[in-house]
């Protein structure tokens, strides 16, 4: 497991400042072939309009080509790096495929260089190893999970994170994900065993805004802040608190209402809201 280091309060911002030491990181560059440009959309949307507020700006990055979906079956393959992705907060790792082939994966915890991974049916209960959720153990704890067959992983995929299987019925397993949300997945949907790498991701500070900058994150100005032209909650004399209760810039209620339309298509297949603890 990465730790985390912290500074001498050299300067306001590294007061406060933690940054993971990246130990299991074992290549520095990517491999090429598995890598393309990625373009910037600073929150906006195919019209040009912002879509997303406070984005933009940011390093410049490339996108590594994850393999989601596992779908060389029963080929072993043998981790030759685990390497640093700053497209998602887990770490990835290099897989060669005995037939050449060269692909990368979501690393999981407790994957080391040199360990051989199996997709497939006949793949044993291991770490790294992916499976139908109907040939994994109940009780296991599994990421990457895909919502349809043959789509690709979908679920948990973020540093940290695992879901775990807890029952079998019919056509679907019953899956808790990591928000307490328990959900009904076709048995014949690949998962991942073991849970994602990079544990500590969570615990990192900041420190200060710059770094918040490199990533891409804008500054977040309160609405109380503004002219009464820019927000529905700006003006008055002196400072005032607002007058109303919270909104967005465009007038909707922030805290408690609810926006939904109507019931999704996929509603049927949660058993248990993760908002009802």
């Amino acid at each position: 497991m990465a730790e985390i280091k912290k500074f001498k309060p050299t300067s306001p911002g590294r007061r406060h400042m933690t940054v993971l030491s990246h130990d299991e990181i074992t290549a520095p560059k990517p491999e090429k072939s598995l890598t393309k440009g990625f373009s910037k959309k600073a929150g906006r949307n195919n019209q040009g309009r912002v879509a997303v507020r406070h984005q933009g700006g940011g390093n410049k990055r490339r996108y590594r080509i994850i393999d989601f979906k596992r779908d060389k079956k029963d080929i072993p393959a043998k981790v030759a790096s685990i390497e640093y992705d700053p497209n998602r907060s887990a770490y990835i790792a290099l897989l060669h495929y005995i037939d050449g082939e060269k692909r990368y994966i979501i690393c999981p915890e407790k994957l080391n260089v040199g360990d051989i991974v199996v997709s497939g049916k006949e793949a044993d209960i291991k770490v790294g190893n992916t499976k139908p959720l109907k040939e994994i153990p109940l009780g296991s704890l599994i990421h990457n999970i895909e919502l349809n067959p043959g789509q690709g992983g979908k679920l948990v995929r973020s540093a940290g994170a695992s879901a775990q299987l807890m029952a079998k019925e019919g056509d679907y397993a019953q899956v808790k994900l990591p928000s307490g949300e328990v959900r009904l997945v076709h048995l014949n949907c690949m998962a991942t065993i073991g849970q994602v790498g990079n544990l500590d991701y969570e615990n990192i500070s900041y420190g200060k805004a710059g770094k918040k900058r490199w990533l891409g994150i804008r500054p977040t100005v309160r609405g109380v802040a503004m002219n009464p032209i820019d927000h529905p909650l700006g003006g008055g004399e002196g400072k005032t608190s607002g007058g109303r209760h919270p909104v967005s810039p465009t007038g909707v209620p922030a805290k408690g209402y609810k926006t939904r339309k109507k019931q999704k298509y996929s509603d049927k297949y949660i058993i248990k809201n993760r908002s009802k603890k």
